[in-house]
């Protein structure tokens, strides 16, 4: 699966951006293929941080700190997955990933190790 981001830009505190995913690969041709698509973050010097995942069925996993702010959506027409951010914190300053898995339920594919194909990220910067 190859994917690129776009959307990743500068914000100010408590504003809101979303950022976009394209997805394409084998898997257009059939949707039983469709991967698990997931956003991961990352600041140097420490580990990739799962944000949101949702899977062909829409089954969505954000984790408890994000879920308030963060959204996740798909459309397995045009093999997109976006991530709505709203109420943006200066912590949440990153390098946004887009990755694929080939797990097709959600609560498999949050992890790093779970993760087959990455994009190539796209910053957001947070300030005040």
């Amino acid at each position: 699966v190859q994917l690129a981001e776009s959307g990743g830009g500068s914000v100010e505190v408590g504003g809101s951006l979303t950022l976009s995913c394209a997805a394409s690969g084998d898997f257009t041709s059939d949707p039983l293929l469709d991967p698990c698509l997931v956003w991961f973050r990352q600041v140097p010097g420490k580990e990739r941080e799962h944000v949101a995942a949702i899977d062909r069925d829409d089954n969505i996993m954000i984790p408890d700190s994000l879920k308030d702010r963060f959204k996740i959506s798909r459309d397995n027409i045009k093999n997109t997955v976006s991530l709505e951010m709203n109420n943006l914190r200066i912590e949440d300053s990153a390098m946004y990933y887009c990755a694929a898995s080939k797990f097709l339920w959600v609560g498999y594919c949050r992890s790093v190790a779970s993760i087959d194909d990455w994009g190539q990220g796209t910053q957001v910067t947070v300030s005040s």
